[in-house]
């Protein structure tokens, strides 16, 4: 039996093409009239998360035409520092106020029958002050400091939302921020940190 007989066989149809299509349609239609291009900045929600008090800028929940990258600002409050996290997507962010730095945990990786993770003992250690764009390599585990003991730092990062929608999320909270409880309210924290 050659490859046309193999092919030819079965008895299931379907409307896939003409869907996506349809789909495709009704997309462009709610991306162009409904979706948000400014977004201001007291509809931008607050989070207290294990990574530290945000205020999420641009994410695929608030319904703008941004569909690549979740931006979120960080602040990190005088003497504290973020959690400590690793993500497969890379990630950058600019210094917008105060001086501190960062810690990353490279890793190292194999490819074989399977893949094996591992990561650094040791972090490297990279200093950064306001206007600094810093790097983050994909799956590095790292974790940003706040240098002064009064002043609020704050960081927008910026991260790429496409792996996700490949299945590659891959998230992972290694330690929470000192002091973190699930259940405090953003703005409170905020307040209490003199930042509002």
């Amino acid at each position: 039996m050659d490859e046309r007989d193999v092919i030819t066989k079965g008895d299931k149809v379907c409307n896939f093409y003409s869907e996506n299509l349809a789909e495709t349609a009704a997309y462009v239609e709610d991306y162009y009239q409904n979706k948000l291009k400014v977004v201001k900045g007291h509809d931008m929600p607050f989070e207290n998360s294990p990574q530290g008090l945000l205020k999420h800028m641009v994410h695929e929940k608030m319904d703008t035409v941004e569909n690549c990258v979740d931006i979120y600002m960080q602040f990190i409050p005088g003497g504290m520092a973020s959690g400590k996290h690793r993500h497969l997507a890379e990630e950058v962010f600019f210094v917008a106020e105060g001086e501190g730095y960062d810690l990353h945990w490279d890793v190292n990786f194999s490819v074989d029958v399977d893949f094996s993770w591992s990561w650094e003992k040791e972090p490297k250690k990279f200093e950064w002050k306001r206007g600094d764009f810093v790097y983050v390599p994909p799956y590095v585990e790292h974790k940003h400091f706040n240098k002064s003991e009064t002043e609020t730092a704050r960081i927008v990062v910026v991260h790429n939302r496409i792996l996700k929608a490949m299945g590659a999320a891959w998230y992972e909270q290694l330690e929470p921020y000192d002091g973190y409880t699930p259940s405090e309210d953003p703005i409170a924290l905020l307040e209490k940190y003199g930042v509002r």
